[in-house]
């Protein structure tokens, strides 16, 4: 949850362009933000100016800043150096992103080229945004992965994490995946537990998930299990209250094994539980059910 103070709020939208923008401000508009589709960076300062004048009594500001005005895209970095130290403002950046085949089954269905390939297939101009978004990314406190998401549910995890709160929540986003489908793209960090004994060995588990009794137990019933856990727990310990104190709104933390039905899902179970005391903390099971071919 963004922080909710006197302050004046602004939320940079960015990301991927086909990754759900255009959702994410029409979302900021409900929740009584001002919203500017598509500013040029290079006009970030004369806004600002707007924004100072007391008569214009702007609080929330909401400002989609993509690769549309690609030809101011060289002074985004300056411009954002320059709202860090700005006093009275609480500068916050979402940055949306989703897969690239995604993003290509995207503009197939609208039927439209991408900004940077006009002329050419849109991989080559997801392919080329995705190298230039990569520093702007990373400055992100938040990143949603719009891949799987529908446009409400995007519009639900907007209104869940902006929404105005009378505290600031820090929430931590446990997700499991299989490393056989590719790592979650939205992962702040992520911890491969392949090494531990595998349930998937044992006929009677194979179609079970680590939902289940059965596998959960056998699971963290090895002593290298319960060592990893205890090492692990420490140092995300120690790492939250960091990551928090940095500004971020939630951190996600993926754990992988081979096809992420069976150790990653116990484990990330046990990571939310044990988090949920001291942080608003989630859980999500990405590929749990692939091999049941749901």
């Amino acid at each position: 949850m963004v922080d909710q103070t006197q302050d004046t709020q602004l939320v940079i939208i960015t990301g991927m362009s086909g990754a759900g923008k255009t959702v994410a401000v029409q979302s900021f508009e409900d929740l009584g933000f001002f919203c500017v589709d598509n500013l040029p960076p290079a006009l970030l300062p004369k806004f600002l100016e707007l924004m100072k004048d007391p008569k214009n009594n702007i609080q929330k500001v909401a400002l989609v800043m993509d690769l549309r005005g690609r030809e101011f895209f060289d002074t985004l970095f300056e411009a954002l150096d320059r709202l860090s130290k700005e006093d009275g403002l609480n500068e916050h950046i979402l940055f949306l992103d989703a897969e690239n085949q995604s993003l290509v089954s995207r503009y197939k269905e609208t039927r439209r080229s991408h900004p940077l390939a006009p002329e050419g297939l849109p991989m080559e101009g997801i392919q080329q945004e995705r190298l230039m978004l990569d520093e702007l990314r990373g400055r992100a406190q938040q990143i949603i992965d719009t891949t799987k998401l529908k446009p409400r549910e995007l519009r639900e995890r907007i209104l869940e994490s902006y929404a105005e709160k009378t505290q600031q929540v820090f929430s931590v986003q446990v997700v499991s995946f299989g490393f056989k489908y590719g790592l979650p793209i939205d992962a702040d960090l992520v911890f491969d537990v392949r090494f531990l004994p595998n349930p998937h060995y044992v006929e009677q588990m194979r179609p079970l998930t680590g939902l289940d009794e059965e596998v959960s137990t056998y699971v963290f019933k090895w002593t290298e299990t319960n060592q990893f856990l205890e090492k692990l727990l420490d140092l995300l310990g120690y790492m939250l209250p960091q990551y928090k104190r940095e500004g971020k709104s939630q951190l996600v933390i993926a754990i992988g094994c081979t096809g992420g039905q069976h150790r990653s899902v116990a484990i990330a179970e046990h990571i939310a539980n044990h988090f949920s005391k001291d942080y608003v903390a989630h859980v999500t099971h990405r590929d749990v059910d692939k091999r049941k071919g749901k």
